[in-house]
């Protein structure tokens, strides 16, 4: 075979050198730092749905970019209920909170959901508290009630609630 003045051996520097190997690791999946098990409720609050902010870190009204750990649907907005996580942006608030996008979890909803007694709750507003990765609160205090749904999945929302519905 004829290689016409170029050499096709790997140099001896590549060579002596063992294969590197590149190790992939994907973050964390799952509800990070959620406890328990998540219960059905009724996804009332899809993308692009505008909600109060519960806690104290400064940020007014927050609006929903994304959802976490939703599968999906070909032209389904995914939709968020009470204890989940999304991703969203600080529309009035601080302005070193403005524009950014952070985890926030919804602690109620507007949208009536049943539970498994039977009842049917729901409740003023729909809001939410800003939180980081691994589930801990950015505030110190969350005002109104929390749903008994996302206070058993959040223990450190839980902590903070001044009261649990």
């Amino acid at each position: 075979m004829a290689t016409h003045g170029t050499s096709s051996s790997v140099s001896p520097q590549r060579a002596s050198q063992s294969p590197e190997t590149i190790i992939l690791t994907l973050g964390p999946r799952g509800r990070q730092n959620a406890s328990g098990i998540k219960h059905r409720v009724s996804a009332g609050l899809p993308v692009a749905a505008v909600v109060n902010c519960a806690d104290n870190s400064g940020a007014k009204n927050l609006h929903i970019i994304a959802v976490c750990n939703i599968g999906g649907r070909l032209n389904r907005l995914p939709k968020a209920g009470s204890g989940d996580m999304c991703m969203c942006s600080v529309r009035k608030g601080k302005p070193e909170l403005r524009k950014k996008v952070m985890p926030v979890i919804i602690v109620r909803q507007r949208k009536s959901f049943r539970r498994k007694e039977g009842v049917f709750i729901h409740f003023e507003d729909s809001a939410g508290v800003i939180v980081n990765n691994k589930g801990e609160m950015k505030g110190s205090a969350v005002s109104g009630p929390v749903a008994k749904e996302c206070a058993e999945l959040w223990p450190r929302i839980a902590a903070n609630a001044g009261s649990i519905v």
